[in-house]
């Protein structure tokens, strides 16, 4: 007589596994605190460099930008106009940075114990997302100060944030799984998302570009479809919804690509991170 045999194997479809990560929800809440209490640990002003950095670039591209070039703003103030752009590339910008990262950073605690490894990309995430709502606290303050933003913002800029937030997701996901197993990818990082700030619309209005093929081109950089967005309710102008649709169907089209390719590596992290 035979006797039973357990057989463990992965399974043969792809799956989110939605269900396993829901059951390791406090994780999220561990690790998100504790990059918190890590990044502003022994300064002195803590949680204002949330405040700061943004604020310091929008003074910066205000004193040599609104002087030098000759924006269409549709009376828009500049620093206004910067500020929007500048706290949601910064979300978009740190999300990717830190969530590259954070497989190669925690590889220590992948070796010992099993859990979602989804976990920690999300959770680097959400410490960026944690900084922009201290910096969309400052924005909120200077546009009720100039009068400039309409109760559309209240349908935009979820809108806006959820496409930076789905690119960012995807990008950083793929990046994260990249870099466990080629390093160079880390040295690449800084240098791609340098050309994608200055291929996004943070400090000039992308209707500069006359040539609509181009400017379409760059809307496949998710960034110029959240930025415009964002700011529909400070033009008060009605967003180009060809830029925006088509900035959405990238930003999906990343976070699949993200996930799809985290999913497919996740079981060697262990082995070689």
């Amino acid at each position: 007589m035979h006797e039973p045999q357990t057989i463990i194997q992965p399974p043969n479809r792809f799956s989110l596994n939605l269900k396993e990560l829901w059951q390791y929800r406090e994780l999220f809440y561990f690790f998100t605190w504790r990059d918190i209490k890590v990044k502003y640990k022994q300064t002195t002003l803590g949680i204002l460099w949330a405040l700061i950095q943004p604020l310091g670039l929008m003074l910066l591209f205000t004193f040599i930008f609104s002087r030098t070039m000759k924006l269409n703003l549709s009376d828009v103030p500049y620093p206004i106009f910067v500020l929007s752009g500048i706290i949601l590339w910064n979300l978009f910008n740190s999300s990717v940075t830190h969530s590259g990262e954070s497989i190669l950073q925690n590889a220590a605690i992948i070796k010992k114990i099993y859990f979602p490894r989804l976990v920690i990309p999300c959770s680097a995430i959400l410490v960026s997302f944690f900084d922009f709502l201290m910096a969309v606290f400052l924005f909120f303050i200077l546009c009720f100060f100039y009068r400039s933003i309409e109760w559309t913002a209240i349908f935009y800029f979820p809108t806006a944030i959820l496409i930076c937030l789905l690119a960012a997701f995807g990008l950083g996901t793929f990046l994260s799984a990249v870099n466990v197993k080629f390093r160079d990818f880390r040295y690449a990082l800084p240098f791609l998302l340098q050309v994608l700030f200055f291929a996004s619309q943070v400090i000039y209005p992308i209707t500069l570009l006359k040539n609509q093929l181009l400017k379409y081109f760059l809307a496949l950089n998710p960034m110029n479809g959240a930025i415009e967005l964002f700011r529909a309710p400070l033009t008060r102008q009605n967003p180009d919804i060809y830029v925006i649709l088509i900035s959405a169907l990238s930003s999906v089209l990343l976070s699949i690509i993200g996930i799809v390719y985290f999913r497919k590596t996740e079981s060697y992290f262990a082995d070689i991170a």
